[in-house]
């Protein structure tokens, strides 16, 4: 293994090539600051290529950052029509890819380069003296150049999530059998109508899972349905109150996201599905028929199938073993810097409003090593992009040495319409905090609940 310093002396090392993470190199080279980007995929945004058929229910305005925009425009890049809602594969065609194909010709990006873990040079997480004045050690595996260590003055992890999905079981484990019945499980969001119909047409397949990611499956397939009427679904989640996956419907600052929401809603009431609520998953088991996933409900034990497929929708969490070097400060249940939980907690905070937040909240005890983007939100569900511009700009900004933009941190999301510390209450008196269409500007009482809240925790 050699010791390397990476391209322009001692860089920022950025870690994930996904929107969030190219939008961190694109505000240190606005800045003047030497950076380095590792992307573990074959070119920038390969997630986003995983879910290229998801059509974004957030429009162009929001998923392109100020400084790669002006980047962009600087080689005549011509910007989307901002109300556009991008699929994945048009986010990547028209923005990542060309960003990312500037950034390469600059010697910032390095593909195929697997970041295994950080530390500090010489030294390892139990030591205190004078810890900020070692550099930060990379462990990364590149196709180019091997096993390698390479040097950085501070690190922008903006990793992501998307390779760490959670798994069926309830509990946050695999469940007895799910190894088993990988053949027969899809995580994430697949491809139903095109890439993969052949697995879903015809057949009966278990939705589990309760979010937005669960609701575009489930939409996709009941159009699969109508085409093939032999096509069965079910879903199964957990929460009794569907009200957070239904949404706000007409009263969501984004169109698309309560549409879908609203979608759902009718398929359930043209019963065009099956629904099992109160669900958690706790055994898969394969039969000569297909597979059966066995779990409890309120009412008792209960078993789904035989079904065919298994969409296993159930979120994602970050990639601990990365930073076990590090010191970090994590909220104990959410797995995000500590000082964010509060604001983005589901269970008792679901408006999606988040306070502004920069680099003060993203810090942990190592010094300038950053948590950013969906990695911030640990596991919680409700990331937007704009969030992670907004993240990076504060931390570019903070390690440029300039104190006042830092610190100067302005965050307006479009809220969900759906705010409740307790959903029932929500149902019950259609008063909650946030279930009014929301003003231009951030909902104060969603912030000083998600606040008054975390103060109980």
């Amino acid at each position: 293994m050699t010791i390397t310093y990476a391209v322009n002396g001692l860089p920022v090392a950025v870690i994930g090539g996904g929107p969030v993470g190219l939008a961190a190199a694109a505000d240190l080279l606005t800045r003047g600051l030497p950076v380095k980007l590792y992307e573990a995929g074959q070119t920038v945004g390969t997630n986003v290529l995983d879910w290229s058929h998801v059509r974004l229910f957030s429009p162009w305005r929001f998923n392109i950052d100020e400084a790669s925009r002006s980047i962009l425009r600087e080689q005549g890049w011509q910007e989307p029509p901002p109300d556009d809602l991008p699929t994945g594969r048009e986010l990547y065609d028209a923005y990542l890819a060309p960003l990312g194909t500037i950034l390469m010709d600059r010697a910032i990006i390095e593909t195929r380069a697997h970041v295994r873990s950080i530390s500090r040079r010489g030294i390892d997480k139990v030591v205190s003296r004078n810890r900020a004045s070692y550099l930060f050690a990379l462990a990364v595996n590149a196709v180019s150049t091997g096993e390698r260590i390479d040097l950085a003055r501070a690190v922008i992890d903006a990793s992501g999530t998307w390779q760490n999905p959670n798994p069926l079981g309830a509990s946050g484990m695999l469940t007895p059998g799910e190894l088993e019945a990988e053949p027969f499980i899809s995580y994430g969001i697949p491809d139903v109508l095109q890439v993969g119909r052949h697995q879903f047409a015809g057949k009966h397949t278990l939705v589990v899972g309760g979010g937005h990611s669960a609701a575009t499956v489930l939409i996709d397939l009941a159009q699969l349905a109508e085409a093939d009427e032999s096509t069965r679904i079910t879903w199964a989640v957990r929460n009794q109150n569907l009200m957070r996956v239904f949404g706000g419907g007409k009263a969501d600052q984004l169109p698309a996201r309560g549409k879908l929401g609203s979608d759902l809603k009718q398929l359930i009431e043209a019963r065009r599905l099956r629904v099992v609520t109160g669900f958690s998953a706790e055994r898969v088991d394969r039969l000569h028929n297909g597979i059966s996933v066995s779990g409890n409900t309120d009412a008792g034990p209960a078993t789904l199938g035989p079904v065919d497929r298994i969409v296993v929708v159930t979120g994602q969490r970050p990639d601990l073993t990365l930073t076990r070097e590090l010191r970090l400060d994590l909220d104990p249940w959410l797995e995000s810097p500590r000082a964010l939980g509060p604001a983005i907690d589901p269970n008792v905070h679901s408006c999606g409003s988040v306070p502004p937040h920069g680099y003060r909240e993203l810090t942990h005890p190592e010094p300038n090593y950053f948590t950013v983007g969906i990695k911030s939100y640990g596991r919680a569900p409700t990331f937007l992009m704009a969030t992670g511009f907004e993240q990076v700009r504060s931390v570019a900004a903070y390690l440029a040495g300039d104190r006042a933009a830092a610190e100067d941190v302005r965050l307006v999301l479009p809220e969900t319409g759906v705010c409740s510390v307790s959903y029932a209450r929500t149902e019950e008196t259609n008063e909650a905090c946030c279930v009014r269409v929301a003003s231009e500007q951030t909902n104060v009482c969603c912030t000083v609940e998600a606040k008054a809240d975390a103060s109980v925790r």
